[in-house]
């Protein structure tokens, strides 16, 4: 599979700030002290002061032993001294380079999209909306996401370039820092609940000046999700699920605290490792898989499959489940974007609550008996 982007664990170290500022004699004093605006994602806070805001992002990578943060100053705005060792980054921005597709519907949804100058891959991106600016070049392939191209971001001199690291070990964004490049760490990735993920919009919507809109959208989505866990509320979590795919003589399950094993307590479904503690996956051997999952009325399938055959014919031991035979496989990664891209890595992490309702479709379909898949498909 081409694209990589995954979705791990996060936790949450909030921060709370102290803000200062000039009074009418020049003498730095104590602002109010701000709250925190997120109340979701794990690894992102912002408070807003006058003038100014604090962005704090914590464990921005697996083990990661630091935090980073960042002041987004307003115009006309005013620093406090304390406050200069940071990142200072000039909002609302004009231009930005993102470097995972996840970024691009926070973009799309608060309508700043064409702010976009540059992204690695960018056949990865699904968005018919981006795909026609980057057909009209006003978006640049700037290389890989582990060697991108120095030469292009200096010249195109974006605002700002958010991107993420996957360890302590980044050169890649020592490198851009040097050339004098504002650089934003993102770690939407590592978030583990739905409303998490999603609630990253918020970020961007400090970044554009666009705080109001990205707070209504976030709300809409949470009541949304919200919305659907009531619909299944009497119901029986009955339905045994069976997770994964076989990946080089390994099976991979969803661990039972994981974003995907959440998706599915949601939906009152009976994910039979949901009692495994840990995010991430669990790597297990396929008799162990078949032991306990042989007689799964469901199987959620990772892969770009078409069909049950197609499914089957890509691995002999597929035959040998229940939910196989049945025709009960489903996959949320079969549909794809114009150049190839997986529209479900793209757009799921923002829209928590149509992924939440695809699920109650499969498990209990009986209670949206007029709803669509958006990111689901049955094997057929």
């Amino acid at each position: 599979m081409k694209f990589t982007f995954k979705l791990i664990l996060f936790v949450l170290a909030f921060s709370t700030f102290v803000g200062c500022k000039k009074n009418e004699n020049g003498i730095v004093k104590e602002s109010t002290n701000s709250k925190n605006t997120i109340e979701y994602a794990s690894g992102l806070s912002i408070n807003t002061y006058e003038g100014y805001s604090i962005v704090t992002v914590s464990n921005p990578w697996p083990e990661a032993n630091k935090n980073f943060t960042y002041i987004l100053k307003e115009k006309n705005g005013s620093i406090p001294d304390s406050l200069q060792k940071y990142t200072t980054i000039s909002v609302p921005l004009e231009s930005i380079v993102v470097t995972s597709t996840t970024n691009i519907p926070f973009l799309e949804m608060l309508g700043v999209e064409k702010s976009l100058v540059g992204f690695p891959h960018t056949d990865y991106v699904s968005s018919e909306k981006t795909r026609k600016l980057i057909d009209a070049g006003a978006v640049k392939n700037i290389g890989q996401n582990e060697k991108l191209n120095m030469e292009q971001l200096i010249e195109l001199s974006p605002n700002l370039i958010v991107t993420f690291g996957v360890d302590n070990n980044n050169p890649m964004i020592d490198n851009l820092q040097k050339s004098g490049l504002n650089v934003l760490i993102q770690a939407d990735w590592m978030e583990q609940t739905p409303l998490g993920k999603a609630e990253w919009i918020k970020l961007y919507g400090a970044l554009f000046g666009k705080e109001k809109e990205a707070k209504t959208l976030f709300d809409e989505i949470v009541k949304n999700y919200n919305d659907a866990i009531q619909l299944v509320a009497n119901q029986k979590p009955t339905a045994t699920v069976l997770y994964g795919a076989m990946y080089q003589e390994q099976w991979y399950v969803a661990r039972g605290n994981s974003w995907v094993a959440q998706f599915m307590k949601d939906a009152k479904a009976n994910y039979l490792w949901a009692n495994v503690k840990g995010t991430g996956s669990l790597s297990l051997p396929f008799e162990k898989i078949l032991e306990k999952a042989k007689i799964a009325k469901y199987w959620i399938a990772t892969g770009s499959f078409k069909s049950i055959a197609e499914f089957e014919n890509s691995n002999p031991h597929y035959s040998q489940f229940d939910a196989s035979k049945s025709k009960n496989v489903y996959t949320f990664e079969s549909k794809l974007g114009a150049t190839g891209g997986t529209i479900y890595y793209e757009l799921a992490p923002s829209r928590p609550d149509l992924v939440l309702k695809d699920y109650i479709k499969i498990f209990h379909p009986e209670l949206l008996p007029n709803y669509t898949f958006t990111f689901a498909q049955k094997l057929n």
